[in-house]
């Protein structure tokens, strides 16, 4: 394996990676020196304590171009800004490696679907860094509402929230001029930078120490804020539970319209998908759930069906949901939801070997992203919009076509 990007989370996966005995990490690519010889230090380290002796055999890059040359490297793990995750997956595919990247695998909606068409054109396997999906307590809450448990799904509430003060309470991501500053010694800041539109560096963007997992994503450039925070996590269960992790919504409703207090998606099956600033909302905006309901935690949604509702979220306690007797059918082992307890790597390996499907693969992936790409277009135009999940284009509507695609900056492309 090859791990291209030892930022926060590039540093979580390397530790997973470098304590299975089942692989081998041979390279940790990075921008930052720093963070280069951070990785290396600790797969050599951790290599030597279970051999007994001295290790030394993880080579570093700058250029993950020069990782993806390397014949003895089965599958990369890519950990970058989300700027780098289309163009990074296409290059190791047509490189002829595996594929493990965090989400939200692409930039925008035609990035995504050019990763699914490349991984599928190559046979490549594609994981992406979903880690929710592989939860057995999530899994089984989505099957069970996948299976009609709930009867008709109604409403589905999930989280999104704004940038902050500091950028306007924007819901979509923005493009602040921030001021040169000095390029710290050992970071490659062109690399870094790479297809996106030139930026000159700013602490905000990339600094040691690390700051925070995702500081860039408030920026359109490099990341797409609320989809990289947890949305894609979010929106992965929510349409697997869905029946529709292939598709999508056929309406993205906005606020302005008067319809719904929030942004809404109502999909073909009259289902809907809205968005909250919080999960007082779900009961004090939409009364939807019972006063007294314990609505607590991320990365997941409320489920409110014909029969009765459930939660998915995790980091916050138990599931929740209600009334009792149809919970009771649900016969769960636990009602914890243990982030750790997922086998998403294992999975990856394993298909890896096998070349089965995994968890989450590209087309799922994909879809996932996407749902936080329509709802960044409807706040950037500031209305509602109608989409063909199918041919993934909105309908009579070339303003919010042209935003489905971006230019890149040359050399670079897909």
């Amino acid at each position: 394996m090859g791990l291209i990007g030892n930022g926060c989370m590039g540093q979580g996966h390397l530790r997973r990676l470098a304590g299975d005995r089942e692989i081998q990490v041979l390279a940790v690519c990075d921008v930052d020196a720093t963070r280069r010889e951070e990785g290396r230090k600790h797969v050599e380290q951790t290599y030597a304590a279970r051999a007994g002796s001295e290790f030394s055999g993880c080579a570093t890059y700058d250029d993950y171009r020069e990782l993806l040359a390397r014949p003895d490297i089965d599958g990369v793990v890519i950990v970058t800004p989300d700027h780098w995750h289309t163009p990074l997956s296409i290059d190791a595919v047509e490189a002829g490696r595996d594929v493990y990247c965090e989400k939200p695998i692409s930039l925008t909606i035609q990035q995504g679907r050019r990763l699914v068409e490349t991984v599928q054109r190559y046979g490549r396997i594609f994981q992406t860094g979903t880690q929710y999906r592989s939860i057995p307590t999530i899994r089984q809450v989505c099957e069970f509402v996948r299976g009609g448990g709930l009867g008709r799904v109604k409403s589905v509430f999930t989280l999104w929230s704004s940038l902050g003060e500091n950028y306007g309470r924007s819901y979509a991501p923005v493009s602040p001029a921030l001021a040169a500053e000095p390029v710290p010694e050992g970071l490659d800041w062109d690399l870094w930078v790479g297809p996106a539109p030139w930026q000159p560096y700013n602490s905000a963007y990339h600094r040691n120490p690390i700051p925070g997992v995702v500081p860039w994503a408030f920026h359109e450039d490099f990341g797409v804020g609320a989809v990289t925070w947890y949305h894609s996590h979010a929106a992965d269960v929510i349409q697997y539970a869905l029946s529709v992790e292939k598709s999508g919504p056929v309406e993205i409703i906005h606020p302005k319209s008067g319809t719904y207090p929030t942004l809404t998606y109502r999909y073909a099956n009259g289902t809907l998908l809205h968005h909250v600033d919080h999960w007082g909302m779900v009961k004090d905006v939409y009364k939807a759930v019972p006063a007294t309901a314990r609505l607590e935690g991320n990365f997941g949604g409320i489920f409110v069906g014909e029969r009765g509702w459930i939660t998915s979220m995790s980091t916050g306690g138990p599931i929740e949901g209600g009334p009792e007797d149809v919970l009771e059918e649900m016969k769960q082992t636990t009602w914890e939801v243990n982030i750790g307890d997922n086998n998403h790597h294992a999975n990856w390996f394993e298909c890896i070997r096998t070349r089965r499907t995994p968890n989450c693969p590209e087309e799922i992936g994909h879809r996932g992203a996407s749902l936080g790409h329509l709802a960044i277009i409807a706040y950037t135009l500031g209305r509602s919009l109608q989409w063909d999940p199918a041919k993934e284009q909105f309908t009579k509507d070339e303003a919010a076509n042209r935003l489905c695609a971006r230019a890149m900056r040359s050399p670079w492309s897909i």
